[in-house]
């Protein structure tokens, strides 16, 4: 893998990032509502009062395994068991879901671009012809889809139209929601290609969104339970949040993770959830920590070691 193709992995992030910290959370709620419906076709989902405390992740990725295993052609669950795939690094696994996703439901664009995404984590370096095709697709379906633009955008750099790739770019950022979880990564990265081609950007961004500071979420007790996840009425409410209050959630939800592997360390799984999820929240010094700690709970075990080291390379971790 080239240089460049490298630090094209490690801008896949910005995309997913409140999305993706709930990712294992949302899926595990996918298992309980899916356990509850006991094969009935209907498709109202049970109260958040009436819904289980999540568990294991591995248990929730079983879980959907079991219920696609008997009811192969629902698009949305293959779709959440790519995302449970994405969180645990299981990048393989989340193409064959993806794909299994789009083809039941050919005309998603979310699925297509999720898709492309995890096709360029298991390629070699860059936007794959594969994952180019995939994003592709969903701008033929969804012209405002951002992680599609953005891919095609890096394609096109990749290419040697670095000017184009800056086109693109400034479209997307322009074209965001003011406070856009990808808004700040997206910037650099139009800073690094317009500098090393002096390309002239002047007046061409709009100004940068005023960040708030989130207050950090109380963390609760999890000594003895499951991590605290999001109830059906919470993953309802997150769409309609402001960028800031979407990032006191996740990064509430990120504490908690944090403290449910302070009482329980030997959970390779959500360790790697955490490292991915403090990389996600801009947290490079908090996600070395994590790969720190995570080795330092397996000491004992050469092949999670090596596990985890691969996740922070793809991540873009920075070094000890």
């Amino acid at each position: 893998m080239t240089k460049d193709s490298a630090a094209n992995k490690g801008f896949s992030l910005p995309f997913a990032r409140v999305a993706l910290i709930l990712a294992a959370l949302i899926a595990l709620a996918a298992v309980a509502i899916a356990t509850m419906r006991s094969g009935s076709s209907s498709s109202e989902s049970p109260s958040p009062e009436a819904m289980p405390a999540a568990g294991d992740l591995s248990a929730a990725i079983s879980g959907l395994e079991k219920k696609l295993a008997a009811n192969p052609d629902n698009a949305e669950n293959w779709n959440l068991l790519g995302l449970g795939y994405y969180n645990v690094g299981r990048y393989a696994d989340a193409v064959k879901a993806y794909a299994r996703a789009t083809s039941i439901d050919p005309n998603n664009a979310v699925y297509w671009s999720a898709l492309g995404e995890v096709q360029v984590l298991t390629g070699p370096g860059g936007v794959i012809p594969q994952a180019e095709a995939s994003f592709k697709k969903a701008l033929a379906i969804d012209p405002k889809d951002f992680r599609a633009r953005y891919f095609l955008a890096v394609k096109r750099n990749e290419g040697g139209d670095s000017k184009g790739a800056v086109d693109q770019l400034i479209s997307l950022l322009n074209d965001s929601p003011a406070g856009a979880s990808w808004e700040q990564p997206v910037r650099d990265l139009i800073a690094k290609i317009s500098t090393d081609n002096k390309i002239d950007i002047t007046g061409r961004l709009r100004p940068p969104s005023v960040a708030q500071s989130p207050t950090p979420a109380p963390v609760d007790n999890v000594a003895t339970g499951g991590i605290p996840g999001p109830t059906a009425a919470d993953l309802k409410a997150a769409t309609g949040m402001t960028p800031s209050e979407q990032d006191d959630m996740a990064r509430g939800m990120v504490a908690r993770l944090a403290a449910r592997l302070e009482a329980n360390p030997r959970d390779a799984d959500r360790w790697i959830m955490l490292i991915r999820s403090r990389m996600q929240l801009n947290d490079p010094a908090g996600a070395r920590s994590a790969v720190n700690g995570a080795k330092a709970a397996f000491k004992d075990d050469p092949r999670q070691q090596a596990r985890f080291d691969q996740a922070a390379q793809m991540l873009g971790v920075p070094g000890k």
